[in-house]
């Protein structure tokens, strides 16, 4: 029954019949019972009423209640909080995910991969105004999940992603092109690209700097992040013995990654172990803050049955104790 409210909240002027029927029910009682005329009561003195006399008003209270909450059911009780204007953090952001094979290095536990969607999924739970989309790449890329609140689904999707889902390889500029194709059309008043990757652009139709362009061309923000530590790193492959590490090294395109933020007006960051990489996106988290006006709307769920359930079962309490155990005879 949080934030209760009644939409007829007029039927509580019915209450006032309560007293009036206690008043009533007083009265009656009192010119209803026998007189007898006797000069003494002194033989009369030792019996004591029975239980049906003493609890012979429980009747009466099982209807002055029902009734109450019949009443509190005409009023139409409502769970429900009015829509307001509010002014909100939030902006629209898509993250594009590098999914190729070199992600399943361990140099971040228990992989890159892994790593990335545990340390962005708890971004995405840090902003719960903001429209979130999700792009993925590696040879090719596409939309697994476009901007939207429903922050849920998008977690559920994000959470579903691994290496080998498209061919492999590492096309940044497409990837790039797909999430600015997502943020074109945006009306909102920061646009921004989270690009996470830890390799060099080898693949693809689209070169990254063309991409960068457009990007900055309509106003979308850019912050790189490359993955993955100084040197090199455990790479699992698979054998007929079984899985075996190999340290291969670690390549990322750090120049091609600071230009493109540097032309969008964004910031490059180099992730090399999880720690760091959770500090980088709260680090975009406090930069990335811009107000926009929300309208909240709270949908009205009726109330009023467990009241009138309630007051249908002491009614027929009423009639059931009114014909056993405390029937009269007329």
């Amino acid at each position: 029954m949080h934030n209760l409210e009644f939409a007829n909240p007029r039927y509580f002027f019915l209450l006032l019949l309560i007293p009036a029927a206690i008043g009533w029910y007083w009265y009656r009682l009192r010119h209803l019972q026998a007189k007898l005329q006797i000069s003494t009561f002194q033989a009369l003195s030792s019996i004591r009423p029975g239980w049906k006399v003493r609890f012979r008003h429980v009747i009466f209270g099982l209807r002055m209640t029902a009734l109450t909450f019949i009443i509190v059911a005409l009023a139409r009780p409502q769970t429900s909080m009015s829509s307001q204007n509010i002014s909100v953090e939030g902006i629209d952001i898509m993250l594009a995910t590098d999914i190729s094979g070199s992600m399943l290095a361990e140099d971040f536990k228990p992989n890159r991969l892994e790593a990335a969607k545990d340390v962005a999924i708890k971004f995405i739970k840090s902003r719960p105004n903001d429209r979130i989309g999700l792009v993925v790449f590696s040879g090719e890329s596409f939309t697994q999940c476009p901007l939207t609140t429903d922050h849920a689904v998008l977690i559920n999707l994000y959470d579903e992603i691994k290496s080998g889902m498209v061919d492999d390889g590492t096309a940044l500029g497409d990837g790039l092109a797909t999430a600015v194709n997502r943020l074109k059309e945006s009306k909102a008043i920061s646009k921004v690209i989270i690009l996470l990757t830890d390799g060099i652009n080898n693949m693809g139709a689209i070169d990254p700097v063309s991409a960068a362009d457009i990007a900055a061309l309509y106003g979308i923000r850019i912050y790189t992040i490359g993955v993955g530590t100084i040197g090199t790193a455990p790479y699992p492959f698979q054998t007929a013995f079984g899985i075996q590490y190999q340290n291969v090294e670690v390549q990322i395109d750090e120049a091609l990654l600071q230009k493109i933020s540097a032309m969008t007006n964004g910031k490059y960051f180099r992730a090399v172990n999880k720690q760091k990489l959770e500090n980088i996106y709260k680090e975009i988290d406090k930069l990335e803050k811009s107000k926009i006006d929300v309208t909240e709307f709270k949908r009205k769920k009726e109330q009023f049955f467990p009241f009138l359930l309630i007051a249908m079962v002491l009614l027929g309490l009423e009639v059931l104790l009114r014909q056993t155990v405390f029937r009269t005879i007329p």
